[in-house]
């Protein structure tokens, strides 16, 4: 050991020996000062009664202190220097009876000084104490589900799902993919359009296909839904009305959107449509086995580009219209190529921005049709040339009111000099309202001027609206109503009048599988004779949904 650490050690031993004799000392003069004054007390009685409490009390070198001095005890470790195992006040101590408890412990709430206290004479009255409850017991819950584990994320809450019974889709690629078949069947009080109905069983299925891309720029959307309905009979005898009465119905759209920059787009759509004549319309032939089937297909590629708050379309369309050959009840077919035509036209559109939810605009379109034959089969030219104007505008009011409405003018002229120009008002609109957050209405409008194949008449004017009533009684259970009203003018030669309602019941079991009703009533007012007809469809059937 070194020379330093053994002086050291040696001194502290010297004083260490040193305070032990001294405390020996001490103690041996304490215990004959004390056996010394208990003699005195005993030998002498006056001295013995004149002893009081403040003898006893504590003192300070050899001081007793007054009655109303606060003293601290003294601790032991002071006089040996030690130091103590706490430091100043325990926790929480400061905070008073309302205060803030750093311990986060229960604390009795004081009143105000000018608030009397409260008097309970309820259960927690000590007089009559609530009865006994037995410990309410919660399960355990992990903290990384809860949330509050150390270290993890908080728990974000799920979003409300607006449609819990709604249509969800597959990802495949890009593309958000749903797809549907409805598989009904009932009964059809008058399928021919007969003025003296004849009544049979009617069967139908309806595939649908949609499918949106999900990318950050460009879209391309597609829409193909169809239906096949079928009959158990036909009427032969009725030369109104083909003997197989079967008739498909196919409508799809595909649209896509390239986004050149922020204020300039391409758009192009591709449509189709594969229908028959509707039952009951002159255009139908005498004496047919069936329906033929016609094919409506076309494409359009515009052009988009915003200035500001003002927005400029050009479109350029293309359309085909090709019908089969009509088969007819003793073996024969005739030929509609006087049918078939093709379409092509230009369309322009300019809107403006005028305020948040309304959008006004303008829009003209002009087109040509030529068709396949010069003549059709009562020697009358059908090529003609036409369009439209028409102004409205765009409505969006916080989701509460979309879509849009217009009207205009539209005409069209025939080659033909014998074929009178057929000209009239043009309306269309598609108007979605949300009442309230169980009930929407949808109104819509269309016009169109069609072609004919009746003798000496131009084509026919066609307008049609309709109201959409849908309502949820529960979240499984909508139910919708559906009016409609049109007219069909066919140059003065007929006029129809079509009335239509119909009642709709889902009840959706899952997202997958619901059960669909329909009632349907259906009526034809005519001012030729012998046409007026109704009929009432009613079918009940199931739709399978991904």
């Amino acid at each position: 050991m070194p020379f330093g650490h053994r002086l050291r050690n040696s001194g502290a031993r010297k004083i260490e020996a040193t305070e032990w004799r001294g405390h020996r000392a001490r103690s041996s003069c304490v215990a004959w000062a004390c056996a010394l004054l208990g003699a005195t007390f005993l030998s002498d009685p006056g001295f013995a009664q004149a002893l009081t409490s403040s003898m006893l009390a504590p003192s300070v070198g050899g001081f007793a202190p007054a009655q109303d001095s606060p003293l601290r005890p003294i601790n032991d470790s002071d006089a040996t220097g030690s130091v103590p195992g706490t430091y100043g006040n325990p926790s929480a101590s400061g905070a008073a009876g309302t205060g803030y408890d750093s311990l986060n412990r229960r604390r009795k709430t004081q009143p105000y000084p000018s608030v009397p206290k409260p008097k309970f004479v309820g259960p927690g009255n000590p007089r009559n104490p609530p009865p006994l409850q037995a410990p309410r017991v919660t399960p355990p819950v992990s903290p990384s589900f809860a949330g509050t584990a150390e270290g993890a994320p908080p728990r974000r809450r799920l979003k409300v799902d607006d449609d819990p019974f709604g249509q969800v889709g597959n990802y495949v690629g890009g593309f958000l993919v749903k797809e549907a078949v409805e598989v009904s069947g009932g009964y059809d009080s008058n399928p021919g359009r007969f003025q003296q109905p004849r009544g049979a069983a009617i069967y139908r299925i309806a595939p649908e296909l949609q499918a949106t891309s999900d990318w950050s720029r460009h879209a391309l959307n597609l829409d193909l839904r169809g239906s096949f309905t079928g009959y158990d009979k036909g009427f032969p005898g009725q030369t109104s009305s083909p003997l197989n009465l079967d008739r498909p119905n196919v409508e799809g759209k595909l649209a896509g959107r390239i986004d050149v920059t922020r204020d300039t787009r391409i758009n192009s759509a591709l449509r189709l449509r594969v229908a028959t004549d509707n039952p009951g319309s002159p255009d139908v032939q005498v004496g047919l086995s069936k329906y033929p089937v016609y094919a409506n297909f076309g494409g359009t590629v515009g052009i988009e580009q915003d200035f500001n708050r003002l927005q400029l379309q050009v479109n350029g369309n293309a359309d085909r219209t090709a019908y089969q050959y009509s088969k007819l009840t003793d073996g024969r077919s005739s030929s509609n190529d006087d049918r078939n035509f093709n379409q092509y036209g230009a369309q322009a559109r300019l809107s403006y921005d005028w305020m948040p939810g309304v959008k006004p605009f303008a829009e003209v379109e002009g087109d040509s049709r030529v068709h396949d034959l010069r003549t059709d089969r009562y020697g009358y030219q059908r090529d003609s040339t036409g369009g439209y104007v028409k102004a409205g505008s765009s409505f969006e009011f916080s989701r509460l009111l979309t879509g849009e409405v217009a009207a205009g003018y539209a005409w069209r002229d025939y080659q033909d000099p014998r074929l009178k120009r057929l000209d009239g008002l043009l309306t269309s609109a598609s108007l979605t309202w949300n009442a309230t957050g169980l009930t929407a209405v949808k109104f819509d409008a269309t016009s169109a001027i069609s072609e004919t194949t009746l003798s000496g008449v131009s084509g026919a004017l066609s307008r049609d609206y309709g109201v959409q009533v849908d309502h949820a009684f529960r979240r499984w259970l909508i139910g919708t109503a559906r009016f409609g009203y049109g007219t069909t003018d066919y140059e003065g030669t007929r006029f129809d009048r079509r009335y239509f309602a119909q009642a709709d019941l889902v009840y959706k079991l899952t997202r997958t599988f619901a059960i669909k009703g329909t009632v349907r009533r259906d009526w034809l007012k005519s001012d030729a004779p012998g046409v007026n007809s109704s009929e009432t469809v009613v079918m009940l059937g199931v739709r399978v949904q991904r």
